[in-house]
């Protein structure tokens, strides 16, 4: 494959008489504001780690669209497997015909999902597949209720939003969202007593599942508990395997379906290919996407086959789930993944970059604390005042981008930074960022400095 450009014509699909280069203020008047930009770049094309924008400036993409694209930018593989099915068929439509891509595809999940998991409902994004797993534990159970945690991030359709609590801000003017719906304690520091042990946490946070079962909702009456096995956009948060496995045993002895949300988690990201594996606990049902296509749209809701078969023909759909464009996309990374043993990668230079984020939280005062499994990581930032640092967050991102690193903030207080670089990078390109991460935390930590003169400047002065 050919070197990105970094010369000559920036864009050569646009128009001729457009001569100037196209900025995102352009056309800002065109499109809805209710979608939030991370930043105003206009990407040209992308190949690896890395991206070039529509003025041949290059920037390492720390964000890979939000964890999407696991083998980085336009991997070879994928865009050839791509290349041939789109000369060949683009769509049918699943519910008319079948493709073999397609059904190939569910045989290779089957393969790897964990435990009895093998029946798949491919659909299209994160929140779809939310939507399709809450129905399909309603059909199934025959009973109404869910639970769901706090911190939690499932997606912005009306069900996925009334399960999502990670920002208040993603619910508001929305009432009445879907009902049925309690809202519990996740298992994290930030959620429980300061000071708890792990071990503490996870005993805090089941009782509070516990007496939601007491005093509001009579465990017979919830269909499911819908959980992410580690917290995406809460803040890449790991909940101890104490909970986990207490949690898996409730549902058991309530009738209680456990669906696992492993849209961000998932796919290898965690250095298990699914993150429920590093607790040894299985999921009645699961959630999968963003990864799954090499950066195309999709996703599925996977089941036993005793659940799936409650879901009689009818009872769910959709128009593009499973084209045979993305199952051939999904096919090739799979093959990618087993022939390179991308996950032997994953746990190797997640080592290394936790190793890393350890030594920024070692040199900074405002680097509170730092988390996460493989590479699915992330950092807080906290004034030394003990104050949530969302808005130094801000501006280390700032800097980063100025420097040429793409970055994208987690955390219900929006101080959180988390690394989504692809799962085959390398220790050279953890470094090349990290270096840039470092001149940007260096720069604020120095302007912090001067607004904090009291001796509350320890670590311990800004646990969060």
């Amino acid at each position: 494959m050919n070197r990105p450009r970094t010369d000559g014509p920036r864009n050569p699909q646009r128009r001729p008489e457009e001569d100037d280069v196209i900025t995102y203020e352009d056309y800002k008047q065109y499109l809805s504001p209710a979608l939030s930009k991370a930043t105003n770049l206009v990407i040209d094309h992308g190949e690896g780690s890395y991206v070039w924008d529509v003025s041949g400036r290059r920037y390492l993409d720390w964000v890979q669209g939000i964890a999407v694209n696991a083998l980085g930018h336009c991997h070879p593989r994928v865009v050839e497997a791509i290349r041939e099915q789109v000369g060949k068929l683009l769509t049918c439509s699943f519910n008319v015909v079948n493709y073999e891509s397609t059904l190939k595809w569910a045989k290779r999940i089957a393969e790897i999902a964990p435990g009895e998991l093998g029946s798949t409902f491919f659909s299209n994004g994160g929140a779809e597949a939310t939507d399709g797993a809450l129905k399909l534990a309603k059909a199934y159970t025959g009973r109404p209720g869910i639970i769901a945690f706090k911190g939690s991030f499932h997606g912005r359709t009306i069900a996925a939003t009334s399960v999502t609590a990670s920002s208040a801000h993603y619910r508001a003017g929305y009432d009445p969202l879907v009902p049925g719906i309690d809202l519990v304690t996740y298992p994290s520091a930030d959620q429980s007593p300061e000071g708890y042990t792990d071990d503490q946490i996870a005993d805090w946070a089941l009782r509070q599942l516990t007496d939601l079962f007491a005093y509001v909702r009579d465990p017979h009456s919830v269909a499911a508990v819908l959980m992410e096995p580690v917290q995406g956009e809460g803040g890449y948060v790991v909940p101890p395997t104490r909970f986990v496995k207490a949690l898996r045993q409730l549902c058991t002895d309530n009738g209680i379906l456990l669906i696992f949300d492993e849209i961000q988690a998932g796919y290898g990201r965690t250095g298990r290919m699914f993150a429920s594996e590093n607790f040894d606990v299985v999921p009645d049902i699961m959630t999968i996407g963003k990864a799954m296509a090499g950066g195309l749209p999709a996703s599925g809701v996977v089941s036993t086959p005793e659940i799936m078969a409650a879901w009689g023909p009818g009872r769910h759909g959709g128009t593009f789930g499973g084209n045979p464009v993305v199952a051939s996309a999904g096919l090739a990374v799979l093959d990618v993944y087993a022939e390179t043993h991308l996950l032997d990668n994953v746990n190797a230079v997640g080592s290394y970059l936790a190793g890393r984020l350890d030594e920024l939280k070692d040199e900074f005062p405002i680097v509170t604390d730092a988390r996460g499994l493989g590479l699915m990581r992330a950092i807080e930032l906290n004034h030394v005042d003990g104050r949530p640092g969302g808005d130094l967050l801000e501006e280390v991102r700032a800097i980063c981008l100025d420097k040429g690193l793409m970055t994208l903030s987690c955390g219900v207080r929006h101080n959180g930074m988390r690394f989504a670089t692809p799962l085959n990078t390398t220790t050279e390109l953890i470094d090349e960022g990290l270096d840039i991460l470092h001149q940007a935390l260096t720069t604020v930590s120095a302007r912090e400095a001067p607004r904090h003169t009291s001796g509350a400047t320890t670590k311990q002065a800004v646990a969060a």
